[in-house]
């Protein structure tokens, strides 16, 4: 009878321990699967990143500002990857520090992506289109400079060029916080830096002393309205 009890105990624990080890092996294999596939998106996220800054760099005319309808099309329309008051900030943030405002987005906005590897990624895709295409004007630049056609078509590129800045400004004014606050430190900006050619980096912090002052009082004053209300 003992020996029937532990055959039949035995037959009863060994299907058991098999299902558990299928079962480990089962969520091994889909851990591993899962870090496989996450690791195929990311590659496959840095290389549509590193095409869409090639594309960016190579049809962008004008500078940085120009490039902002672009980028928010690819990067916050199309991809998704940012919102627009991500790519606000990073405008914000390219324009107070040092080097091209284009890089400098394309460098916060692939770090954000695809973290280190997808900043080297998106500043080497802006830039490379540039540098090609500059080195084949400079070799050809003395002969075409004084073609009419050459000068006609880079008056057309310079309109373009406007359009693009004038729409940048527009969808960075709609994405702006409201408030008369906003409109004086637009109003001033402005004025600082279009009539009295104040620096620009010296206008932004500014700027940015102005929003802390401001977040200030009005914290300050909403505790002063909160403890009257409790008390």
């Amino acid at each position: 009878f003992f020996f029937f009890f532990k055959q039949k105990t035995a037959y009863e624990i060994m299907p058991s321990l098999v299902g558990s080890e299928m079962c480990i092996r089962d969520r091994r294999y889909t851990s591993h699967g899962i870090k496989l596939k996450e690791k195929f998106m990311g590659n496959r996220n840095i290389l549509k990143l590193l095409l869409s800054f090639l594309k960016i760099g190579l049809f962008t005319f004008g500078g940085g500002y120009a490039m902002i309808p672009l980028i928010q099309r690819e990067m916050v329309e199309k991809h998704q990857w940012i919102t627009s008051d991500e790519l606000l900030e990073m405008v914000a943030i390219s324009e107070s520090t040092p080097g091209p405002i284009a890089v400098n987005i394309a460098t916060f906005v692939g770090y954000r992506v695809g973290g280190v590897l997808g900043s080297f990624c998106a500043t080497v895709g802006v830039i490379l289109p540039a540098f090609f295409i500059i080195v084949v004007i400079s070799l050809a630049i003395k002969e075409f400079e004084n073609l009419k056609m050459v000068r006609y078509g880079f008056m057309g590129i310079r309109a373009g060029v406007l359009a693009l800045i004038c729409k940048a400004l527009v969808s960075m004014y709609r994405e702006c916080g409201k408030n008369p606050f906003s409109y004086i430190v637009m109003a001033a900006t402005f004025i600082l830096v279009a009539f009295l050619n104040v620096n620009v980096l010296t206008v932004l912090i500014m700027c940015a002393g102005a929003g802390l002052i401001y977040y200030s009082v009005i914290r300050a004053v909403s505790y002063t309205h909160l403890r009257a209300h409790e008390t």
